[in-house]
């Protein structure tokens, strides 16, 4: 597919609300059939690429993990003639490993919520049922670029790894922390499940570049996660997302 048929939808988490990604072309303001999308959608161009940003939380991060109305976002953006997804995601590290600062391509998730609506399927039509496959509910090729280009820009990235989403909007206790490494789980979001599997429902291929800000609270030599730290080591490693992305969405 020519980068002139293509259209990525670039779903913005924490620290990319409205970000200087890409030249903007105008906003629309839409409604879904599942109600209104957490931010206006930014139509603009990546290079020769068409791409629409949309802001997880609002441009000015409104909206809490759990109120993030995700159907509504997801519809939004296929609407709109979105070819593909990418998503942007803070995390805390599961893993000695991954470090702060470090990307993450994950191509696993573990959905621990409790209250979100993850379908678009509150019933089936007679004969009809959806039961949408989701052993590997990120896009392979989506993946496959996003790790050659950071490999390409000498950026620290880890090529694989499982999220967890939990509900928030508080942070876990170290006996969760603990839980979820004993899980397998390699990474710790509020977002990315809920939104990876409704994506996948509206056969968009989708993926996550994820940046590891803190060790969550599984670790007793250091303080466990605020929400102040977060956002200093994303702020201080923002830049890099930024450039993957330029780099990379030309590719998917």
């Amino acid at each position: 597919m020519s980068s002139t048929q293509k259209r990525i939808g670039i779903i913005g988490g924490s620290g990319l609300e409205d970000p200087a990604l890409f030249t903007k072309e105008e906003d629309r303001t839409v409604t879904t059939p599942w109600g209104a999308p957490s931010s206006p959608l930014a139509f603009g161009r990546i290079g020769d690429t068409a791409v629409v940003l949309l802001s997880r939380h609002g441009r000015q991060h409104t909206i809490p993990p759990t109120q993030v109305n995700n159907r509504a976002n997801i519809h939004a953006l296929k609407e709109a003639g979105c070819t593909h997804i990418l998503a942007t995601t803070a995390c805390g590290s599961l893993r000695e490993e991954i470090g702060r600062g470090d990307l993450v391509v994950p191509d696993q998730f573990i959905d621990f919520t409790r209250h979100r609506i993850n379908t678009f399927y509150e019933s089936f039509a007679p004969g009809e049922l959806k039961h949408t496959p989701m052993a590997e509910p990120f896009d392979a090729a989506m993946r496959a670029v996003l790790i050659r280009t950071a490999g390409e820009l000498g950026l620290r990235c880890h090529p694989r790894g499982t999220i967890i989403t939990i509900e928030g909007p508080r942070f876990s206790t170290r006996a969760e922390s603990r839980m979820f490494r004993s899980w397998g789980a390699d990474i710790i979001n509020m977002s990315i499940a809920p939104e990876a599997a409704l994506a996948n429902e509206a056969a968009l291929p989708y993926a996550v570049v994820a940046m590891s800000t803190d060790y969550d609270s599984w670790r007793d030599d250091e303080d466990p996660v605020s929400w102040e730290e977060v956002l200093k080591v994303f702020r201080e490693n923002v830049h890099n997302v930024l450039t993957l992305i330029r780099k990379a969405v030309p590719g998917f």
